[in-house]
């Protein structure tokens, strides 16, 4: 069985942005809501099984104690924020398994689950549907993969070498390099993504890299500078490749079976109403599921 887990967190922001305005009949906003829910349908139309979706119901997280400029939801639009409680309430009525996390973020979700449903078996292979680049690190072999579904590009291990230069094992360490604008912390200065790649491609993880670079086996332009930028920063450095490791300790699967979607609740039909979106009901109870 092929199992899809789904970054609802970023499919929210996605569809927020990318759809105009709709207000239902109780002034309540529902455009990326109901946007998220038809393309999980969609999923389940053409055949997906086995799904779980996580979400960051807080956005701020243990990350935040650790970096004060770690990203929080200050700057993001109340209207959006208002609408993680109602997609996992719709998600929910639907039938599909929702992990909305607090402590933790979404991305730690799908990588907990990931290595959890890679101990089974019967799962012939887990894909991620997400772009995020942290999420790289849980990739394995052809076996855990990444799913853009906007691009439609599937990324194994091989994919992951291809684009940043490093194996899936090394990207916490190429993240705490080259920093991540998204999540907030700014990587070291000089360190770019060519040299990271060039030196965690040899070495893979900070602490095996020679302090003096007339050691390294591959020598980026302005090695010395590198060098000495790093020595004098490694705590920070450290720090930063913590806050990239995803943890994967949430959530608890005992069985891939506990993902397998058996049809909406009934209240997904009230749901829907309140999206006003009716035909998303009309199209679920077509999809064939097991009794």
């Amino acid at each position: 069985m092929d199992v899809y887990l789904l970054d609802g967190t970023y499919e929210l922001f996605r569809h927020f942005y990318a759809l105009p305005p709709q207000a239902n009949s109780a002034g309540e906003e529902v455009a990326a809501t109901r946007g998220v829910v038809a393309s999980v349908v969609s999923m389940l139309e053409s055949g997906v099984t086995h799904i779980g979706v996580a979400t960051d119901h807080v956005i701020e997280s243990f990350r935040n104690d650790l970096w004060p400029g770690y990203k929080t939801s200050a700057g993001v639009d109340p209207i959006l924020l208002a609408q993680f409680p109602l997609l996992e309430e719709a998600l929910i009525a639907l039938g599909v398994v929702v992990w909305p996390m607090v402590e933790l973020e979404a991305d730690d979700a799908l990588a907990g689950a990931a290595s959890s449903l890679g101990g089974f078996r019967e799962v012939d292979r887990v894909y991620i549907c997400s772009p995020d680049k942290d999420l790289a690190q849980c990739v394995e072999k052809n076996r855990i993969v990444m799913l853009d579904r906007r691009r439609k590009m599937v990324i194994d291990e091989k994919g992951v070498i291809e684009r940043f230069g490093v194996a899936p094992a090394s990207i916490p360490d190429y993240l705490a390099l080259v920093g991540d604008s998204a999540d907030g912390y700014p990587g070291l200065p000089g360190w770019g993504e060519k040299s990271a790649s060039s030196v965690l491609s040899s070495y893979g993880h900070l602490e095996e890299i020679p302090g003096d670079p007339s050691d390294w086996k591959t020598k980026p332009r302005g090695a010395d500078r590198l060098a000495s930028t790093l020595r004098e920063n490694l705590k920070l450095v450290f720090l930063f490749r913590d806050l990239a490791t995803l943890r994967k300790v949430e959530p608890t699967i005992n069985s891939p079976a506990e993902l397998l979607w058996k049809g909406p609740h009934e209240s997904f039909a009230g749901l829907c109403d309140r999206l006003e979106a009716s035909q998303l009901a009309e199209r679920v109870s077509r999809v064939e599921h097991p009794s």
